[in-house]
């Protein structure tokens, strides 16, 4: 395709993009028009095969086209409402994947919307990769006010090793922290929770801040009273997610948040210079 039809096409889709609340969206009416088609009744064809990949990729459809009426002017000035259909990024990238791509405007739509697509993949990824880093500095903070809790109460470091390792095993449902660390082939030198995946992490934070608070406000001050109040913790965070289907031991290990981190902060560096 030529630079020139490439440069023109560009412009005709970046046109037409409507934006509502920060989202962006096009039109069906007038993405077929974008598209070469002449007849609504032939683009509409192409408008329902791309709903049904919708719904077998594992999309909601109503997500991505929303059914909208549309006013046009008429003879003498009357006017009469239309269906038209707000499109999202996908919903369109999905309709030029069924088109006719003999059409010019298809190729370059196929291209235009699957690079704007990933290129949402890539910022939602990376967004969640973030929140995981979020997730494990807002759990070390926790253990340390655990550690210094419990320090206050005269308790030592091997004190405070066994109380988190009852939690582990409370968590993960009578697997210890090492036993998880082989199954999830952990070093032996490195964190556990380094290697969890997001939703464990969040949950023996919650865990840990609720036995902070219960330290302080009971005044518990022995070993023994911290960890059977550590273990009823997790034991019941546990539940929480067991009842929902998720299972922490048999969750799959998680990227190394250090790895992550390096990366994140060497993307953003390049982005600087």
């Amino acid at each position: 395709m030529k630079k020139e039809i490439i440069t023109r096409l560009h412009k005709q889709f970046e046109d037409f993009v409507h934006t509502e609340d920060g989202m962006e969206y096009w039109l069906a009416r007038e993405l077929q028009g974008l598209l070469g088609y002449k007849e609504w009744r032939n683009f509409e064809i192409v408008v329902e095969k791309a709903m049904l990949a919708c719904k077998n990729s594992g999309h909601k459809p109503t997500d991505h086209f929303v059914d909208v009426n549309k006013s046009i002017e008429g003879p003498k000035d009357a006017k009469r409402e239309i269906l038209d259909i707000k499109l999202t990024r996908y919903a369109c990238y999905l309709i030029a994947q069924n088109g006719d791509s003999r059409k010019e405007e298809i190729a370059f739509a196929m291209n235009y919307f699957a690079v704007q697509t990933r290129k949402q993949e890539l910022i939602e990824e990376r967004i969640s990769q973030w929140e995981r880093l979020q997730a494990r500095e807002k759990l070390t903070t926790s253990e340390k006010e655990l550690s210094h809790l419990i320090y206050e109460r005269g308790i030592d470091e091997r004190g405070f090793g066994r109380i988190r390792s009852k939690g582990d095993e409370a968590f993960f449902g009578g697997v210890t922290t090492q036993g998880m660390k082989e199954r999830l082939a952990v070093p032996s030198n490195r964190p556990l929770a380094d290697f969890l995946p997001t939703i464990s992490i969040k949950a023996k934070d919650f865990a840990t801040e609720v036995t902070n608070t219960q330290i302080q406000q009971r005044d518990l001050s022995t070993e023994h009273q911290i960890a059977r109040e550590h273990v009823q913790n997790n034991s019941d965070v546990r539940k929480i997610l067991t009842d929902r289907n998720i299972t922490p031991e048999i969750l799959p290990a998680a990227e190394d948040t250090k790895k992550v981190e390096r990366r994140l902060r060497s993307e953003q560096k390049e982005l600087i210079e």
